[in-house]
């Protein structure tokens, strides 16, 4: 029986979320030999290149990071690092077969649902979008399908009412640690058989699209803030008001009054929409052009708006 530091682990990701699981990984003694990860992108209005989160963990332990630009025609190099495993999470590429038969002990990915629910690019927001009051993470082999692999292992976590996109995904962080911590090494000694999926239930989380960030005013009022939590904190989903894109990224329930247009503003002290339904107060907004800001500020500068029409 190999101890941990003898398994060679290839780990392939790019975000913040990514990151954290694998620095969890590395401080919990498992030999990540090589990250892989997507390439470095511009950042803000001056277009700096940033390095990949996961690339910043690398660098920390002074661990060897490859940034392929397509993985399905460069992935040649993996069979020089000799991997028994690979473990992604959240990669943002296809991983071809060729690379997935490498690692004599297969591939591992972190999917951030309960499959077969979800299987694909977004399912976290799409879980908060649809409702969802549960979620987490299942551990998964990696196969030439989309996430459709065999399942070894499950972490549940809630959705309360107050999350977002971006608070879902640290309560995923955190199933992605305790999943690996509790099953990863009876993984590699072979002890977790796995459970095929039943294809009957599978259902698909598709990537979110920029058609997807435009809000539906039409929606009632649950459905509607559904779609604001899951777009939040990024990418934000938007109206138009006054052809300026008005993002809404935290919004709650106000009356069930339905006596103005779907779409009307009404700006006091605070900024209530007008839904099919009822009212909704908005707490967080951003006008296209302007910073972020709490709805009450931007009722204390744009009065004149009031009974204005969101389009």
């Amino acid at each position: 029986m190999k101890s941990l530091s003898n398994y060679r682990i290839v780990y392939m990701g790019t975000p913040r979320m990514s990151a954290e699981i694998l620095e969890s990984l590395i401080q919990d003694g498992f030999n990540i030999v090589a990250v892989i990860a997507q390439e470095d992108k511009p950042q803000g209005r001056k277009a700096i290149l940033q390095k990949v989160p996961t690339k910043v963990v690398a660098e920390k332990y002074n661990i060897p990071v490859y940034q392929p630009h397509r993985i399905r025609k460069e992935y040649e190099f993996v069979k020089d690092l000799k991997p028994d495993l690979i473990i992604t999470m959240a990669y943002g590429q296809i991983v071809p077969q060729g690379l997935l038969d490498i690692p004599s002990k297969g591939c591992l990915n972190i999917h951030g649902s309960i499959l077969p629910k979800y299987r694909g690019a977004a399912p976290i927001q799409r879980a908060i979008i649809n409702g969802e009051t549960k979620t987490g993470v299942t551990l998964m082999e990696m196969i030439d399908k989309m996430d459709a692999g065999k399942m070894f292992a499950f972490e549940e976590c809630e959705i309360s009412s107050e999350d977002n996109y971006t608070s879902l995904c640290e309560k995923i962080v955190e199933c992605g640690k305790s999943i690996l911590k509790k099953n990863l090494v009876n993984y590699l000694e072979g002890k977790l058989p796995g459970e095929v999926q039943d294809e009957n239930k599978v259902t698909f989380a598709d990537k979110i699209s920029p058609e997807d960030e435009k809000l539906d005013l039409s929606k009632p009022t649950n459905l509607f803030l559904n779609w604001v939590r899951g777009l939040s904190d990024e990418p934000g989903g938007y109206v138009y008001l006054n052809n300026l894109k008005f993002k809404i990224f935290k919004a709650h329930p106000y009356s069930k009054e339905v006596n103005k247009a779907v779409g009307t503003l009404s700006i006091s002290k605070n900024v209530i929409v007008q839904l099919c339904d009822g009212e909704i107060e908005l707490d967080e907004v951003q006008l296209e052009s302007k910073k972020r800001m709490d709805a009450k500020s931007f009722a204390n500068g744009n009065r004149p708006l009031d009974g204005v029409i969101l389009k």
